[in-house]
């Protein structure tokens, strides 16, 4: 059962971000008296190897701006080591209950503006202010995923649309590997406190590599419009569960 929930997860990550949404989950049902810790970072593990893979394929079909990406993937994963030994200090119970607005607002933006997305066009040369931006956006979203987590890579897809006029397909291709970098950082400070499954982990990664393939395959494929209306599906499912996590689940 985990095997074809990591294959599933990785083929949605591959596309829309994601993945979390199915995998974290069907880990807390098959291991209910285990760390949670473990089963995250469970999960991290599974899920970076899948998203290493799909990277790899999006790098050989588009080409990103990586004065912008760079900057975003240093100082995203400084940001997740930040946010994952911040845990222990302040409590999460805040952003759990903000997040489903959080992401209704994603939605709506993107919803009701049909143009975002469609054209690639991030700014030329290595402007300062840009990669400054683009090491906000990585330190942001990374300090959020080693801190909580879900719904970041449907943040990072957004942040590059929104803020360097990516389309979706180069801000998938970029999201993949800001989502390395943070979740190498959480594999990193988990792993140093003993949380960590390798048996496991590894087979699920097998599983969420293939599943990647597919899914990478067919965001190539289709394009950008493709990628949008799965980034739509994504975050219409994480609204759904998150406000169940955050108001109806006790």
């Amino acid at each position: 059962m985990l095997l074809a929930t990591a294959f599933f997860a990785g083929l949605v990550d591959a596309v829309a971000g994601g993945g979390g949404l199915i995998q974290v989950p069907a880990l807390f049902a098959a291991y209910p008296n285990a760390q949670p810790a473990t089963l995250l970072c469970t999960n991290k593990v599974a899920s970076i190897g899948g998203t290493l893979n799909a990277a790899r394929k999006f790098l050989h079909h588009v080409s990103l701006p990586w004065a912008i990406v760079l900057p975003a993937i240093i100082a995203g994963f400084f940001g997740s080591l930040l946010g994952a030994n911040a845990v222990s200090n302040f409590p999460a119970e805040p952003l759990r209950k903000a997040l489903p607005f959080v992401l209704l607002f994603l939605l709506l933006y993107t919803w009701f503006q049909p143009s975002l997305g469609e054209a690639h066009a991030p700014p030329l040369g290595k402007s300062r202010f840009q990669q400054c931006k683009g090491a906000l956006l990585g330190l942001t979203i990374g300090f959020y995923d080693g801190f909580f987590g879900p719904g970041t890579g449907s943040f990072l897809l957004f942040g590059f649309v929104r803020l360097f006029a990516f389309d979706f397909l180069h801000a998938s291709a970029a999201t993949k590997l800001v989502n390395i970098a943070t979740n190498l950082a959480a594999i990193l400070m988990l792993a140093s406190l003993g949380q960590i499954n390798p048996p496991l982990g590894v087979a699920m990664m097998v599983a969420n590599i293939a599943g990647s393939q597919l899914g990478s395959r067919l965001a190539i494929q289709h394009g950008s419009g493709f990628v949008r209306k799965a980034f739509l599906v994504v975050v219409s499912l994480l609204i759904l569960k998150s406000a169940w996590n955050a108001y109806f689940l006790n």
